[in-house]
């Protein structure tokens, strides 16, 4: 058989050089070679594409991707969407998104905190009123301090507020409550509180709206902040204006409180309306209200300081011979503050008075003067509370609640 074909092929002619039998060959080769690279351009071309696919689809999903590192918890984070792509696909961008990346999410812890209600005894009324915490710190917001006030200084009386009423719960303090129920007044004696419906009588009705909007904005935004020292929520005592500075504790309520030191106030001066203010007084009014009868009555006014605070308020002053404590001369004459001097004119006694209040803590219009010149309320808390720091409530949650599921 190999004999005859070699003679078969033998009889073909030349074309091109070439034999018909050996193009015939090479045509067929030509083929398969030309099918091979067809099929190789095509597998690389599709091998390209995968990668390329992937990453036009990463950029199209905005579905939630998880990146975790040790110790840490996962973290969400989504993707932009493609630039100049649209709206139209977002849903089914996201829908794959959650179908390609399986995230690991925790949903937020609600603070026990928000199960707090305080009891506030109504005095107008002789009732009590169930007052969730963070409205209950609103409503002092509005009724301690003017809305016109910084947000800073709104803050930090914010805090101040609650810190106020958490430690007094925490507690069980019922001082000031004798014959009352609930847990806290609404006036003065605690902390005055206003409800949306006392607001309504005081603030005019075009300015209600942005004011109750402001409040509860200082309230929100520290929400659940407390300010503590060592562990525990603090006396946080305020009032309303210096005389330049504040006072020592002991000074005025006996106990000597670390955090409740003397500090400069300079702010108050230039700010506060009622940084002065004066009284007059006939002298027989004078004794009388402090009690002094007899001889010391008649007598001519002979009055002298004996001791001062650091604040530069009155601590001990002498009347006639008679000793009198500054707190218990302005409590009984009705001042606005220790801080006074006085001029007898004939039979009357004028006295003025400089500062408003009891001293001690936070002074409101100083914090307001901090603030207008570029304090945080950490910055105000921090000056007026010595040593302290702020601190979510939610470490010391179920011990502040325990003596409130108590009683």
């Amino acid at each position: 058989m190999r004999g005859k074909e070699s003679q078969s092929f033998a009889r073909v002619p030349v074309v091109g050089g070439v034999g018909s039998r050996d193009w015939w060959v090479v045509f067929g080769v030509g083929i398969l070679l030309g099918a091979a690279i067809l099929s190789m351009k095509l597998l690389l071309t599709e091998t390209d594409a995968g990668p390329s696919r992937a990453r036009l689809e990463a950029q199209a999903v905005t579905g939630v991707k998880s990146l975790a590192q040790p110790g840490l918890p996962l973290v969400e984070v989504r993707a932009q969407p493609a630039p100049g792509r649209g709206e139209e696909n977002e849903g089914d961008r996201q829908e794959q998104g959650v179908k390609d990346v399986q995230a690991v999410t925790k949903p937020p812890v609600p603070s026990p905190l928000d199960q707090v209600v305080v009891q506030v005894y109504r005095t107008a009324s002789g009732k009590v009123e169930r007052v969730a915490l963070e409205q209950y710190v609103q409503g002092v917001l509005a009724g301690e301090m003017p809305a016109s006030f910084e947000m800073e200084a709104l803050k930090a009386q914010a805090i101040a507020a609650r810190t106020y009423i958490m430690r007094r719960l925490l507690l069980s303090d019922r001082s000031g409550m004798e014959g009352k129920r609930g847990d806290v007044t609404d006036s003065v004696q605690h902390q005055v509180y206003l409800s949306e419906q006392d607001l309504a009588a005081k603030w005019p009705e075009e300015e209600r709206e942005d004011n109750w909007r402001k409040l509860k904005r200082a309230a929100d935004e520290t929400k659940g902040q407390l300010l503590m020292y060592r562990g525990e929520p603090v006396q946080a005592f305020y009032f309303s204006t210096s005389n330049g500075y504040t006072e020592n504790s002991e000074d005025y309520w006996g106990s000597e409180i670390p955090y409740l030191r003397s500090v400069a106030s300079p702010w108050d001066e230039g700010i506060s309306p009622r940084y002065e203010a004066e009284i007059s007084l006939t002298l027989k009014d004078f004794y009388r209200k402090l009690g002094i009868s007899g001889k010391a009555a008649s007598a001519k006014l002979n009055m002298k300081v004996v001791e001062r605070t650091e604040g530069n308020r009155i601590l001990a002053v002498k009347i006639n011979g008679e000793t009198f404590a500054g707190r218990e001369l302005r409590e009984k004459l009705e001042l606005n503050s220790t801080a006074f001097q006085w001029q007898v004119n004939g039979d009357r006694i004028v006295i003025k008075t400089q500062g408003f209040g009891h001293g001690v803590g936070m002074s409101q219009w100083g914090a307001n003067g901090m603030a207008m010149q570029g304090g945080t309320a950490e910055d105000i808390l921090h000056h007026y509370y010595k040593d302290t720091s702020v601190e979510e409530a939610s470490k010391l949650a179920m011990k502040l609640l325990q003596p409130i599921s108590n009683s």
